[in-house]
């Protein structure tokens, strides 16, 4: 139980009077403070000496972290120029090769809807991001994401001419999305032209930052 003394009292305990200076009526509250106050220990507390050294190497430790580093990384400002790599990857039999996300448009404001025709609203800080997959064999990709709570369904790429290139154009919120590629609804890969981060359950995602001068990887 807590106990809440009168300011009197509280006046004593710091040195700003005596006991003797304290009204009658308070000088048993007054005494009963300083007792307690006289029964704390007061001895200095002394750490081990090896104390401070595992302290700071566990801040050490905890500056030099993966995703500290990549935080650091993502609030610095950077000059990114953006390529189109293909690199090849072995899914089940299938090679693959994943293209950098490409920044692309801003979104410009739309010109008020004609009267008679559906109002569509204007879309605010959002950027036009373009993905893009080279998969030969593969009978269905789509693109997953923060962007779109990760549904395999909700952005399908669609074939660009015949030599296994899919492609889609998303319309993405200002921020940094996750992201990862979906081979034939089952094989999930990352973009090896993106930085990847572990998502705390055994996999790996792809970042990509959209601002409004553009979409860019890491």
């Amino acid at each position: 139980m807590t106990r809440t003394y009168h300011v009197d009292v509280k006046r004593v305990l710091d040195g700003e009077i005596t006991l003797a200076d304290l009204p009658p009526e308070l000088q048993a509250e007054g005494a009963e403070a300083l007792r307690l106050i006289a029964a704390l220990d007061r001895a200095p507390v002394t750490l081990p000496p090896a104390f401070e050294a595992k302290v700071m190497r566990a801040v050490r430790d905890r500056a030099t972290a993966p995703m500290r580093r990549v935080w650091r990384w993502l609030s610095a400002p950077h000059e990114v120029e953006l390529r189109l790599r293909v690199r090849p990857w072995a899914v089940s039999g299938v090679t693959l090769a994943a293209a950098a996300v490409l920044g692309l448009l801003l979104v410009k404001p739309q010109p008020p809807a004609r009267s008679g025709s559906a109002a569509r609203p204007a879309a605010a800080n959002v950027v036009f991001v373009r993905f893009v997959l080279h998969a030969p064999g593969a009978k269905g990709v789509a693109v997953a994401g923060t962007f779109n709570q990760w549904d395999q369904n909700a952005a399908p790429l669609i074939p660009a001419g015949t030599d296994g290139v899919w492609t889609t154009t998303l319309a993405l919120p200002v921020g940094q999305h996750q992201y990862a590629f979906v081979i034939d609804g089952r094989q999930w890969i990352v973009d090896p032209a993106a930085p990847a981060m572990d998502d705390g359950f055994g996999r790996r995602n792809s970042l990509v930052v959209v601002t409004m001068q553009g979409a860019r990887t890491l």
